[in-house]
């Protein structure tokens, strides 16, 4: 084309083209399939979809890599091949766009999280989108467009990998709810100045919504930002019909939205997921109409408005200081003061009927326990909530909890309305764990989610404790949760463990919990390179409850160690009565040894047996 890009961005509204993956099911490929691969197997039948959206009338289209990264073509075992993948995928949109259209390099979301909510680094994250930057950008791309992100730090990198080998202009696109806040609760006023800041040549948002509700976030996005931005909705939502996702937005209904959002310095139009040529040969119709007064941004927006610079990052109010540590709670207040604390742990009951458990809990608060821990879900069943049987707890036993909470099964926005649930109903304790696949139980074919790990976990509520969200939005006054964290100290690879909990510490973690604790030497080499982070430590015990249970918890749970010398003795113990006494004696010498190297001693049983932790406990004593 003889006009550079940002040229004929000058001139009109660009029409980029639809979906890939939508016309790529609907010739046969099957959704288990890399779509992305198909620039070396098929180059064909992905020219063919480009070709069809050039005659159609699209300005741009996009080359089909939008998940040609290393992480996501690492899942179909084709890493080795991201470079071919890519380079093809820019030629193959170069020959079918000719000199009727623009090449545009798509690159999507890594499928991983980064930090502070995965332990993939950011700069690890921007190495993954360099080699891929770099790869279209060796076959021949006229722009980059980053798009469907939904968390700023991630597209962030992105940016930044992307500038740092080349000065093509960048579309840098997020993916919204209907409420127009990002999938991960950033609003458009806070993600659109960031992308300006970053060095995003048009701004926008794509997928994940219809035409109507991306319009208001389009007009958010104008309203704090002087760069021209882009629009690619879906094609509404999908509706099952017959048992297929079908998109109900004609394309008559996605033209007259393309004028709308024209009229917010979109300059930059196309379609998401159920877009077809039809709706893009609509769409280029509506944009020729309007054409006159969309080469003249200043009519439709004020001279005065185009000349404005960028809006301010909004500052995140913060309506009370942080709750300082020793104020959290009585378990954060005998820690801060330096207080041994002692802590049983209690099981969620199988059912709903969680009155046993509260008299359990009463008889823990008699006998002196400081603290109920609960742990999240580590039985299979169908058990009461580990949140809800704390909460019942901390109101009917008038004891305090800890509450196990981990990531499995939650995603951020989840999470978070569950932690400002517990901190409104009085919960303060937390141990934060990203949690173990569910795959054993009674339901061998349920599959387990993690959206994020420990580690973004303790971000997010180190968020909470200064007063806003996940987004950065202000929540009102800071919640005042008392931050713990667990760490393994025999782990396989303790390297690594302890370069988790640093990213743990940095977080805001301010306390530690252990794995139980059966190999004294391993567990004191370790506590010696905890130490520097000056937490309060508190040692997981177990006292075994039989020779099988030893064996069990030595051969088959992963991070435990268990002396040979300790299943000796447990074998050599005669008897039901004697095994379980033999358990607590080993117990009672590890905790007594560990008496004064940490500030307190947690007891878990296999069974939940209270009788069992408390004759441990009382060893202390």
């Amino acid at each position: 084309m003889a006009k550079s890009f940002l040229e004929a961005l000058d001139d009109r509204v660009l029409v980029c083209d639809g979906a890939m993956g939508t016309m790529l099911y609907a010739k046969g490929v099957f959704i288990n399939k890399s779509f992305d691969a198909l620039n070396l197997t098929r180059p064909d039948l992905v020219g063919q979809v480009h070709e069809e959206y050039v005659r159609a009338g699209a300005d741009i289209i996009e080359t089909n890599t939008f998940a040609a990264n290393r992480i996501k073509l690492g899942w179909f075992g084709l890493a080795d091949k991201l470079h071919a993948i890519n380079r093809e995928g820019a030629l193959i949109a170069r020959d079918a766009a000719g000199d009727h259209a623009f090449v545009a390099g798509s690159i999507g979301p890594l499928g991983i999280r980064i930090e502070p909510w995965g332990k993939t680094g950011v700069d690890e994250a921007r190495e993954y989108f360099r080699e891929q930057g770099q790869a279209l950008i060796e076959g021949g791309v006229d722009v980059v467009i980053f798009e469907t992100f939904r968390d700023v730090n991630e597209i962030g990198a992105a940016l930044d990998a992307v500038r740092s080998i080349s000065d093509l202009p960048i579309v840098a696109q997020m993916t919204t709810e209907e409420d127009g806040n990002t999938l991960d609760g950033t609003p458009p006023e806070r993600f659109a100045p960031e992308l300006e800041r970053r060095g995003a040549t048009l701004i926008g948002v794509n997928c994940a919504v219809g035409p109507a509700p991306m319009l208001e976030t389009i007009e958010r996005m104008a309203a704090v930002t002087r760069l021209r931005l882009s629009a690619q909705p879906n094609a509404g939502k999908p509706r099952d019909v017959e048992g297929r996702n079908i998109y109900l937005c004609s394309p008559e209904y996605m033209a007259s939205y393309a004028r709308r959002f024209i009229l917010h310095n979109v300059r930059v139009v196309g379609g998401c997921c159920g877009t077809t040529p039809e709706h893009i040969r609509q769409i280029k119709l509506a944009v020729r109409a309007l054409a006159p007064a969309a080469a003249r941004p200043s009519t439709m927006l004020g001279a005065d408005r185009v000349e404005q610079p960028a809006a301010p990052r909004p500052a995140v109010a913060i309506s009370a200081p942080p709750v300082p540590r020793e104020r959290k709670s009585r378990l954060a207040h005998a820690m801060a003061s330096g207080t041994f604390v002692v802590a049983v742990e209690l099981l969620p009951p199988r059912g709903f009927q969680c009155e046993p458990a509260i008299e359990r809990a009463r008889s823990l608060k008699i006998r002196g326990v400081d603290v109920v821990p609960i742990p999240d879900g580590q039985r299979a069943g169908a058990r009461t909530s580990a949140l809800s049987l704390a909460v019942l707890i901390e109101q009917q036993a008038g004891i305090e909890t800890l509450l196990h909470y981990s990531c499995r099964d939650r995603n951020l926005l989840g999470i978070q309305s569950d932690l400002l649930g517990a901190h409104a109903m009085g919960l303060r304790n937390l141990l934060l764990i990203t949690g173990d696949p569910g795959r054993v139980g009674d339901y061998p074919d349920a599959t387990a989610v993690f959206d994020v790990d420990s580690i973004g976990l303790t971000n997010l509520v180190a968020r909470l404790n200064r007063g806003c969200d996940v987004g950065g939005q202000p929540i009102g006054a800071p919640t005042g949760f008392h931050i713990g964290v667990s760490v393994n100290t025999a782990a396989s690879n303790i390297d690594e463990e302890l370069r988790r909990f640093e990213y743990k510490l940095e977080a805001g973690a301010e306390f530690v919990v252990t794995r139980p604790v059966f190999d004294l030497r391993c567990f004191e080499q370790v506590l010696k390179r905890l130490e520097p982070s000056k937490l309060p430590v508190v040692a997981g015990l177990f006292p075994f409850e039989s020779a099988r249970n030893a064996e069990f918890m030595a051969n088959e749970v992963p991070g435990v160690r268990v002396p040979e010398a300790l299943l000796d003795r447990m074998r050599a113990a005669d008897g039901t009565e004697a095994a379980i006494h033999e358990g607590i004696t080993i117990a009672r010498e590890i905790a007594a040894q560990l008496r004064s190297s940490v500030q307190g001693i947690q007891v878990s049983t296999g069974s939940g047996n209270i009788d069992a932790a408390l004759a441990v406990v009382d060893g202390l004593r």
